[in-house]
C-alpha cells in the first residue's frame, strides 16, 4: 500500500476500472506509474479481478471506507468521462452479461425503483458514484481529480449536476480534458485545469513493453497475416442496426482499397453497453475485401499492442484514438447520426489537443474519406504532437499533486 510519509495517507486510485473498458483499464497503470516508488490501492464500486485482462485487483470503495474508519487517505479519480456517469448507468455496467437485459427489463421504466436498485447494488448512496464525496472516508486528507471529462453534465438530471459540483468543489485538485467540460465547471464557479487525457502516457511509459508483445502469439500472427500494414478498426455496440453495419462495410471495403491497407477489428470494451463481437462478425462478412480479421483477445497489453503496431485507428472508440495519438499513428473518430449535432467526448478531446486540420469525428458514411485524410496528416506533426501530450500531461499531474 502507498503510505505518505509527510502526512501518513493511503494513497487510493480510483475509477472505473473495475469492468472491461480499454481506456480505464489503462488509467490507473498510468497513475501508478507517475507516482514512482508508491504502490497505490486500486478501487472502484465493485471488487473485481482484472489482473487477466491486463488490469489490477480492485476493492470496493464503500468496502474499503468501512473496513478504513481511521485511516488518512489520500483519494485521486484517475480519469475516465466519471462527471456525467449515474448510479444505474454504472451498476448496469457491473453486471454479468446474463443479468443487464433481464434488470434493465425490470426497472428501466421506473426511474425510482432503478436509482434505489443501484444505489443498493453499489453499496454507495450517491448519484454520480464514480466521484467520490469527500465525507466516504473519516480522514480523508487529499482528493484529485486527473483529466477527468463530463461534456454532457449540462444535460444531466439538476440533482445529479448539483452532486457532482459540490463534490468537484470540495475537491483539492480538479483538472479536465477538454474545454467544454472546464467552460461548464467554470460557469458554476469551479476552476479546473485543462490537461490532456491521461492515455496520452502510454507509449511514453509502457512503449518497449507494448512494442515487446509482437513476440507474443496473437501480436505476432496479425503481423504476420498482415505484412504490407492493417488498418485497426473499433465499433460500439450502437452501430449494431443492418444499414449501419453495411455502410460501415462498405466504407472500410473503399478505405482498404485505396490504403492497399488489411483490416483488423477489436474490441475497446466488453462490458455492457460498450463493443459487440457478433457486430465486428457481422461488418466483415458485409464486407468484399477479404485482406481482415477479428482479433478477439480483450487483453490490455494486446490492445495496446495491436493498435502501436498498425498502420493507423478508426472507430468510436475516444482512447483508440488517445492511443494512436500517444503513437504518433494516423486516427479517426466516427459517430452515429443522432450524435451529428450533439458533443461527444471524442469531438470535445479532438477540438482540445488534436493537430490542427487533422480529421476528428466523421459521420459513418465519411469514414473512408476520414481515414484517407488522417493518412495524409504529416508523420513529423503526428511525433511533435505525441511528445507535446506527454509534457502537457506531466506537468498537468504533478500540478494536481502539489
Amino acid at each position: 500500500m502507498t503510505h505518505d510519509a509527510a502526512t501518513g495517507s493511503t494513497t487510493i486510485l480510483f475509477g472505473a476500472f473495475d469492468r472491461h473498458n480499454f481506456g480505464d483499464l489503462l488509467f490507473p497503470h498510468i497513475a501508478a506509474a507517475l507516482l514512482h516508488d508508491k504502490t497505490p490501492v486500486f478501487a472502484g464500486l465493485a471488487e473485481r479481478d482484472l489482473r487477466r485482462y491486463g488490469g489490477h485487483r480492485v476493492h470496493a470503495l464503500a468496502q474499503l471506507a468501512t473496513q478504513w474508519r481511521g485511516r488518512p487517505v489520500n483519494l485521486i479519480h484517475v480519469g475516465g468521462e466519471i462527471l456525467t456517469c449515474n448510479a444505474w448507468q454504472a451498476a448496469i455496467m457491473l453486471l454479468p452479461e446474463d443479468q443487464v437485459q433481464p434488470t434493465i427489463a425490470r426497472l428501466d421504466a421506473h426511474p425510482q425503483e432503478r436509482l434505489a436498485w443501484a444505489q443498493q447494488h453499489l453499496g454507495i448512496s450517491s448519484l454520480a458514484p464514480y466521484c467520490a464525496s469527500r465525507t466516504l472516508f473519516a480522514h480523508m486528507n487529499r482528493v484529485i481529480y486527473t483529466g477527468v471529462g463530463g461534456v454532457d453534465l449540462g444535460d444531466c438530471d439538476c440533482a445529479l449536476r448539483a452532486e457532482v459540483l459540490a463534490k468537484l468543489e470540495a475537491a483539492d485538485a480538479v483538472s479536465v480534458r477538454d474545454q467544454l467540460t472546464q467552460a461548464q465547471l467554470k460557469t458554476a464557479g469551479i476552476a479546473a485545469q485543462l490537461i490532456p487525457d491521461p492515455a496520452v502516457m502510454v507509449a511514453e511509459l509502457f512503449g518497449a513493453q507494448i512494442r515487446q508483445r509482437c513476440q507474443e502469439p496473437e501480436i505476432a500472427r496479425l503481423l504476420e497475416q498482415f505484412p504490407q500494414g492493417y488498418l485497426a478498426v473499433q465499433f460500439s455496440a450502437e452501430f449494431g442496426d443492418d444499414a449501419t453495419l453495411a455502410q460501415i462495410a462498405r466504407q472500410l471495403d473503399q478505405a482498404a482499397r485505396e490504403s492497399g491497407q488489411g483490416v483488423v477489428f477489436f474490441r475497446a470494451g466488453a462490458a455492457p453497453w460498450h463493443d459487440d463481437l457478433g457486430c465486428l462478425r457481422r461488418v466483415a462478412a458485409r464486407m468484399s475485401v477479404r485482406n481482415l480479421t477479428v482479433f478477439e483477445s480483450l487483453d490490455l497489453w494486446d490492445i495496446c499492442a495491436l493498435i502501436a503496431h498498425s498502420r493507423g485507428y478508426c472507430g468510436s472508440s475516444l482512447h483508440g484514438r488517445i492511443v494512436a495519438m500517444a503513437f504518433a499513428l494516423p486516427r479517426v473518430n466516427f459517430h452515429t447520426p443522432s450524435q451529428k449535432n450533439h458533443p461527444s467526448k471524442q469531438a470535445a478531446f479532438a477540438a482540445a489537443w488534436e493537430i490542427p486540420g487533422a480529421p476528428a469525428c466523421v459521420e459513418v458514411d465519411e469514414i473512408a474519406s476520414g481515414i484517407r485524410h488522417a493518412l495524409d496528416v504529416d508523420s513529423g506533426l503526428r511525433q511533435h504532437k505525441a511528445q507535446e501530450l506527454v509534457s502537457l500531461y506531466r506537468q498537468g499531474f504533478a500540478s494536481c499533486l502539489n
